[in-house]
């Protein structure tokens, strides 16, 4: 089968009453199932265990929206062994296989694509807005990878040389270890995992911990299209044995991490010790935070730069890499991008984001509320406060 090109998936129109209705009942459903509890996935069979965790909307604290397996080193490192074993055949079976469980994947998520966007409302306070980009972009990594895995196993091109036979292919390396954050919890979750799935590997995943319901949500999908067990392996509990372990272990190939500098500087570090039993170089994988301005030149279009520097700034709370953490402007228009500004922050709407009248929710816990009104107070003595300044 011919794929058409690739298109990057359309948001959602939320001025459309059948879409308003569509995620409010989405929200009624999930809220239903607060209660419940998620296993964790290794070869396919469903493990619980004695320790638990839960995963609280950051929007209502003593809200659980789920609880999770707090697993030890054991479980981990059965995980890790499990998908060594899988890839012995997984990466044996052929590209167009392979890519067609993420096209099948794509298919579901947009079927679900209302209730995955009201999971990541309750679970780490996106607005509606957010929550359905962060799905949009997930179907796009699941149509794109599929795309640029049968792209890669055609013949590749190569430079020739009289009197040689040459050829180029690509092969999998092996284990990865997964290891997403929560601010885009199923975008860059299902982006890291099905690019190293498609392209002949296997995956332990662990989620964020503030994040872990999403995560799961993932896994189901694969496996109700039908991805074979032991490929993707599912697990939750610490990040410093669990994750530790994921890193550590000598049957890892790669790791790839998104989240803060401290963590992936450790994970880097951690995966350039050898272990005993270790035969490769573990590669390392890491997007970290970024500190991002936005530049206004004197002849800029102050209207657009105004909303633009408040949008990413203040979208989903700023807890973004991508968002802007100081604007740079040219001193002639200073004054007056400075109180448009001002303006634009003052009209943001703050509350519940499972209401859609609302711009900003919560950040994600109490120590990104901490962290926050620390760098509040920062600013007040570094700079002039314009607006804000208190919780």
């Amino acid at each position: 089968m011919v794929r058409p090109e690739f298109v990057n998936e359309a948001f959602t129109d939320f001025s459309i009453p059948s879409n308003h209705e569509a995620m409010t009942q989405a929200l009624a459903q999930v809220a239903a199932q607060f209660d419940q509890e998620y296993p964790v996935i290794i070869n396919g069979e469903k493990i619980t265990v004695a320790a638990k965790f839960q995963s609280f909307n950051p929007g209502n604290t003593a809200q659980a929206v789920g609880t999770f397996q707090k697993i030890d080193r054991a479980l981990t490192q059965q995980a890790i062994e499990v998908a060594h074993a899988t890839f012995a055949t997984w990466s044996k079976v052929p590209a167009a296989e392979r890519a067609e469980y993420l096209f099948k994947a794509a298919e579901k998520v947009r079927a679900e694509r209302f209730t995955l966007s009201a999971t990541m409302v309750y679970e780490v306070g996106k607005s509606w807005a957010e929550a359905d980009g962060d799905v949009a972009e997930a179907i796009d990594f699941l149509e794109f990878y599929g795309r640029e895995m049968l792209r890669y196993a055609e013949k590749q091109p190569i430079t020739p040389f009289p009197g040689e036979a040459n050829e180029m292919f690509y092969i999998p390396l092996g284990v990865g270890a997964i290891i997403p954050p929560w601010n885009f919890p199923f975008a860059i979750l299902v982006g890291m995992s099905t690019a190293a799935i498609v392209t002949g590997n296997t995956v332990v995943l662990k989620p964020a911990g503030d994040s872990a319901l999403i995560g799961y949500q993932f896994a189901r999908i694969m496996e109700e299209v039908g991805l074979p067990k032991g490929v993707l392996n599912f697990i939750t509990g610490s990040g410093a044995e669990v994750g530790d372990e994921m890193v550590r272990h000598p049957l890892t190939r790669f790791i790839c991490f998104t989240g803060s500098k401290e963590v992936g500087l450790q994970i880097n570090a951690l995966a350039a010790q050898t272990v005993p039993g270790q035969k490769w170089i573990k590669r390392v994988i890491a997007e970290m935070g970024g500190k991002d301005g936005i530049i206004v030149d004197a002849d800029a279009d102050l209207e657009a730069a105004a909303s633009g520097i408040v949008a990413s700034a203040f979208g989903f709370q700023g807890q973004k890499c991508s968002a802007c953490s100081r604007a740079i402007i040219h001193q002639d228009v200073y004054d007056e991008v400075a109180a448009k500004v001002v303006a634009k922050t003052q009209a943001l709407t703050i509350g519940e984001p499972e209401n859609p009248d609302h711009f900003m929710g919560p950040v994600i816990n109490a120590a990104s509320e901490a962290k926050t009104l620390e760098y509040i107070e920062i600013g007040k003595q570094e700079g002039t406060l314009l607006t804000g300044g208190h919780k």
